[in-house]
């Protein structure tokens, strides 16, 4: 809905606001909806927010749902993410600067510095700004909102800090983060894998001003929840953003992609799954590579040829199940750099292993009758000959449903009686795919035609 789409246009839709950018569009300060409810010094008070506690062993209450704005000292130019806060009294929160990002990068030099790190964060933003705030690009990333959104963006300048927010947020918390650096444990906390990430040594954010809508909605972020992962808002957001990274990565390499699918329960795409029309040796496997360069998040990349539905899990399944050998389609790749947060680490940083499937089938195969996809057969039951021998003579070999096609036959039964009957004079082979056309053999058998496949049966 946040795109204006139906499901199946979502990423052609994510993709062509990527190709058009649009403006920013600056409000006065006052002016700005956001700005109509104004809470500084005594006043700014976070006890008074709906800060609450999402899981058992979080670490505190936490208002999970902010969108973090910021300057790079260095560049001048604004970053933007999602950022939760822990509440530790009326004027400081903890935060989580833990996984690698630009905002750690801007904030450890700031501490290098001695400096303080001024930022704001909205919270209650336009779905597509949650989508924003999980890329990243070497540009000022606030025209990545606009851009996203389809529409010029309305910013407005926070009233203690130079940092515009867009100017529609339900509320925005101005404050900076101190410059003493990773000081006070925060955590433990719900992750998104559905389990807890630890608790961690993080900067200390302190509050200089609250604005607000004057009918304030307060909106809240489900994070980490087990196998109803795929339920959680930010999971269902940054699949979309993957999905479409990877097509376009996949294009400019000339690759046809038919669909690419993140299954939400993969937790922010770190299972990856890619129907495309294979047209030379080897391409799955490029395309296994390139998403790995792509998305560092990702563990496991399944390629499947264009016939497969990827969104279907039984299609999946079925691929998995007749076109996948471990020794010869697995690809694996060590001593690769992966989500800091993935409990299957046990403990041991950001690197570990990651997987390929190989589920296409391989190109010499295709066209052999072990290889192509059973199906029920297409019958006009329009008779164009009238026997068996007459659509032999002039359309050999055949298979049985085309010789039942072309009699108009309704369900075959006679002409397995006329194949007989040509089998008892010596007359019907077949060849190694079971097609049947005339020759010479003994009465009363089958004679075989050309090459025959391996027969188990054979020397029994």
């Amino acid at each position: 809905a946040a795109l204006d789409v139906e499901e199946d246009k979502v990423i052609e839709e994510f993709q062509r606001r990527l190709d058009t950018p649009q403006p920013i569009v600056d409000v006065k300060q006052g002016d700005a909806p956001v700005q109509k409810v104004v809470l500084e010094g005594d006043d700014a008070d976070l006890t008074k927010l709906p800060f609450y506690i999402q899981h058992h062993f979080d670490g505190s209450a936490y208002l999970s749902s902010g969108i973090d704005y910021c300057i790079d000292p260095e560049s001048g130019t604004t970053n933007v993410g999602c950022r939760r806060l822990s509440l530790r009294n009326s004027k400081t929160a903890g935060t989580n600067v833990t996984a690698p990002s630009d905002l750690k990068r801007i904030y450890q030099g700031c501490v290098a510095r001695g400096e303080k790190l001024p930022i704001s964060f909205a919270v209650g933003s336009h779905p597509i700004d949650y989508m924003a705030a999980g890329m990243r690009i070497p540009s000022d990333e606030i025209s990545l909102v606009s851009t996203l959104r389809g529409e010029p963006l309305p910013l407005v300048k926070s009233l203690t800090n130079d940092i515009r927010v867009p100017a529609d947020a339900e509320m925005v918390i101005e404050g900076y983060f101190d410059e003493r650096g990773y000081v006070e444990p925060d955590g433990p906390y719900g992750e998104y894998v559905g389990f807890y990430g630890p608790m961690h040594m993080d900067p200390v954010f302190h509050v200089t001003a609250i604005t607000a809508r004057e009918d304030m909605l307060h909106q809240s972020l489900l994070h980490g929840s087990g196998p109803e992962i795929h339920r959680a808002e930010s999971v269902q957001l940054l699949t979309i953003r993957a999905e479409a990274q990877i097509f376009k990565t996949l294009r400019m390499m000339g690759v046809i992609v038919r669909d690419v699918y993140v299954p939400p329960g993969s937790a922010e795409g770190q299972h990856v799954r890619i129907s495309i029309k294979q047209i030379r040796p080897g391409q799955a496997r490029n395309v296994i590579a390139a998403v790995f360069a792509a998305i560092f998040g990702a563990k496991h990349v399944f390629v499947t040829d264009e016939d497969v539905d990827i969104r279907d899990e039984h299609a999946f399944d079925w691929a998995m199940v007749s076109r996948f050998q471990a020794d010869r389609d697995l690809v694996l790749f060590e001593g690769m750099m992966g989500m800091p947060m993935d409990p299957s680490l046990d403990g041991k940083g950001i690197i570990g292993a990651k997987a390929g499937f190989d589920m296409t089938l391989p190109l010499q195969s295709r066209g052999k009758l072990t290889m192509r996809v059973a199906k029920a057969p297409k019958l006009e039951s329009v008779a164009r000959y009238q026997t068996v021998t007459q659509a032999l003579e002039e359309n050999a070999p055949m298979f049985f449903a085309e010789i039942v096609d072309a009699l108009g036959s309704r369900d075959g039964r006679e002409i397995a009686v006329q194949l007989d009957e040509l089998r008892a004079d010596g007359k019907l082979m077949r060849n190694a795919d079971g097609q049947y056309l005339l020759g010479q053999a003994e009465k009363g058998m089958t004679g075989l035609h050309g090459p025959q496949h391996d027969d188990p049966n054979a020397h029994t």
